[in-house]
């Protein structure tokens, strides 16, 4: 069975006027193993906020890390979208170094036509990382 994708036209109107999505947050009970992770992948935090607290400054918005209670993220999945293909590809690379898995990449559309790198990180958090496909 084939699932239809399409863009509805015209498309519903928006209820509220978005100015973009600030970021997300995720809460980890193996809080410092999780920012020794993330930091092997995409650097130091940009922001700490005691020893419970760190974010990454991510295009316009934030990855925020707190220290959680009761186990890691479940059902959740973080977006990256990169500039080229080439980029998203690198990204990828450096979080399986790091210890993540993930498949091969493959072309999806998703709105638009892209190349989708997924991984999943130690922590059982999914990852995609994405760069549109140039037009043609």
């Amino acid at each position: 069975m084939s699932t239809i994708r399409q863009i509805l036209n015209p498309q519903p109107e928006a209820r509220f006027k978005y100015t973009g999505s600030f970021g997300i947050t995720l809460y980890y009970q193996d809080f410092e193993a999780a920012v020794a992770f993330y930091q092997q992948v995409l650097g130091p935090a940009g922001y700490q906020e005691g020893d419970s607290t760190r974010g990454w400054r991510i295009g316009a918005g934030w990855l925020t890390f707190l220290r959680g209670k009761q186990g890691n993220p479940q059902n959740v999945e973080i977006s990256f979208e990169l500039e080229t293909v080439q980029e998203a590809e690198a990204l990828q690379s450096v979080f399986i170094a790091a210890g993540a898995s993930g498949p091969s990449p493959s072309d999806q559309l998703m709105y638009t036509p892209v190349r989708i790198f997924p991984v999943t990180d130690p922590f059982g958090v999914d990852v995609m990382i994405f760069a549109q496909l140039a037009r043609g």
